[in-house]
């Protein structure tokens, strides 16, 4: 006598797939094999677990890859959306398919020593290790998600998908993460000189104006607004500018205030007629980013001239010089120029509870009075010293 096949399983590029009603609910999900018996198997575990729930009360176990599914779609418009999409996809291979109910440091250790390993991919391009901040990034995601499976998301009977969210422990990051090094001028002048001329110009407006990366890349000229009183214009950057991604906004989510020296402003009246829409316009179009191979290159050259110069190695901040840096030596030197803390957070875009839209004339010239406390481009401006232990 030929053995009842039970009904409900479809093959799928060599998978069977489930796709039945059961008690007046749909089941569709993938039974994550390609062999028969032992998709029928979990089918009938599946319709258990399910009449287990109906009747008894017993709650959907459900796994990582529910939540993460969940919590993307929930929050589609969130402005970091796509950066934790990035994390959730990471994360995915090694904890998707655990139940939440077993998500704890045990769990995520794989993915932690994944992450912190450098080596070579299947493809044969080098795999870097990422800080231990990258990680702590992907952590945070973990607990958010979880945090909303214990206290936001119910089930058809109104309980948690979660009862309680673990406590998962993070990397350290102060030991690990590399410190802001603020270029001295001499720095500056030999690292200027070994970029190319639009990438030089990007740098000197990001060490004048405290911007960040992307908002050099991106500044388009309708944000420029003249104040004729002053016989000088600032450029205001909406809340909603998306950056890299669309929607990403400015980071503390007000309207952005640049405000121009007198290094910025000629470097502004220098790009003029150069392109309709962007103000430093790269083959017609907007930059990706400025830091690439060339800036890389750049800096290696730089530290190299600067060591030949000294007579004595560049220091390894310098050597790593990041596109950040320079919008961290903007604001040391306002800060060795006796700027105050008030008229810094101004002009670096920092939150500081005053709305950046609403600035009086005098108040403008206050600032950029402030701005042009540090508009040189040679040692004639405030000295920085870093401060550098010796080694051995």
């Amino acid at each position: 006598m030929a053995r009842k096949t039970i009904t409900g399983l479809s093959q799928r590029n060599g998978i069977w797939h489930i796709d039945k009603k059961i008690n007046g609910e749909r089941l569709y999900e993938s039974t994550g094999t390609g062999d028969r018996t032992e998709a029928e198997k979990y089918l009938i575990h599946r319709m258990e677990q399910l009449r287990q729930q109906k009747v008894y009360g017993v709650r959907q176990v459900r796994i990582w890859r529910d939540a993460a599914t969940r919590f993307l779609l929930e929050f589609k418009d969130q402005p970091s959306i796509h950066l934790s999409a990035q994390y959730l996809a990471q994360l995915d291979p090694f904890i998707g398919e655990i139940p939440l109910t077993h998500i704890d440091d045990q769990a995520l250790a794989p993915y932690i020593v994944h992450k912190l390993t450098a080596g070579v991919r299947a493809d044969g391009k080098i795999k870097r290790a990422v800080s231990n901040r990258t990680v702590n990034i992907a952590i945070e995601r973990v607990v958010r998600i979880l945090t909303l499976c214990t206290r936001k998301w119910r089930d058809d009977d109104r309980r948690p998908w979660l009862d309680a969210v673990p406590m998962l422990s993070k990397l350290e990051e102060k030991k690990s993460s590399r410190k802001p090094y603020p270029l001295s001028w001499e720095e500056q002048t030999i690292l200027f000189g070994e970029l190319p001329a639009h990438l030089q110009v990007m740098a000197m407006f990001k060490v004048n104006t405290g911007c960040r990366e992307q908002e050099v890349c991106k500044l388009r000229w309708d944000w420029e607004i003249s104040v004729p009183e002053l016989e000088a214009s600032v450029f205001l950057i909406p809340a909603s500018f998306g950056g890299r991604h669309e929607r990403a906004g400015v980071k503390n989510g007000d309207d952005r205030l640049v405000v121009l020296n007198g290094v910025a402003k000629s470097i502004i009246e220098g790009q003029r007629g150069i392109s309709r829409e962007w103000v430093f316009p790269y083959n017609g179009t907007a930059m990706h980013r400025m830091k690439d191979s060339v800036w890389k290159k750049a800096r290696v050259r730089g530290a190299k001239l600067w060591q030949e110069k000294n007579l004595r190695p560049a220091h390894p901040g310098y050597l790593s010089i990041r596109i950040h840096d320079l919008k961290h030596t903007f604001g040391r030197r306002l800060r060795a120029a006796g700027v105050t803390e008030e008229d810094r957070k101004s002009l670096l875009g920092h939150k500081n509870g005053s709305i950046t839209s609403h600035y009086s004339g005098a108040e403008l010239g206050k600032l950029i009075e402030a701005a042009n406390m540090v508009s040189t481009t040679d040692s004639r401006g405030p000295v920085l010293t870093v401060l550098k232990r010796k080694i051995g």
